[in-house]
């Protein structure tokens, strides 16, 4: 079983539904990379089309994982390790070998997959490359849900409140789907 991580900075929605390239951001980075590292995800993908963006992330993991940051802290050089950059899901999906890619989104649709439910295809075997994808800014773009074989139902609380950090998101999710705890 492989599980492989897309966080997609374009196309992605602001707040006004208007499709955007959003910021990568240096805790998105980091802590994603931690937590890919932590629950053994193969790959952390970084989405953007912007070369600008993808020459600081390019800086960022040579720190951490060829300079003098992955001497400091050898723990976060093993989790930088793990992320790579893509122009596009299309990028992804061929360097994957064309992966099952499960989308993520904050809003409830007719058909969305439960967490649990696709853990339980992970445990019995139904499920073996796996693509989550993760948006930024105000959630993925309609393309990137019609690109998906499935969409994940939102990550929920017992209140109203939704608007959880994209970095909480995939910890809560991938603890959901490769934690050690049984159903």
């Amino acid at each position: 079983m492989k599980v492989d991580i897309a966080l997609i900075h374009y196309p992605v929605l602001n707040r006004n539904g208007e499709t955007i390239i959003s910021a990568v951001t240096n805790l998105d980075i980091h802590d994603i990379a931690r937590a890919c590292c932590t629950y053994g995800v193969g790959n952390y993908f970084i989405v953007t089309p912007s070369k600008e963006q993808q020459s600081l992330v390019k800086e960022l993991i040579s720190h951490w994982t060829s300079g003098p940051g992955g001497l400091t802290n050898p723990d976060r050089k093993a989790a930088l390790q793990l992320v790579k950059l893509a122009d596009s899901l299309r990028d992804v999906r061929l360097q994957l070998g064309d992966p099952a890619v499960y989308a993520t989104t904050a809003t409830y649709t007719s058909n969305c997959l439960e967490w649990l439910e696709l853990r339980k295809k992970i445990e019995i075997g139904e499920e073996d490359n796996i693509l989550l994808v993760f948006g930024t800014a105000s959630g993925l773009a309609k393309s990137v849900l019609m690109e998906s074989n499935r969409t994940l139902c939102p990550i929920s609380g017992p209140t109203s409140y939704n608007h959880l950090s994209v970095r909480s998101a995939v910890a809560i999710g991938l603890d959901r789907l490769l934690g050690n705890w049984r159903i």
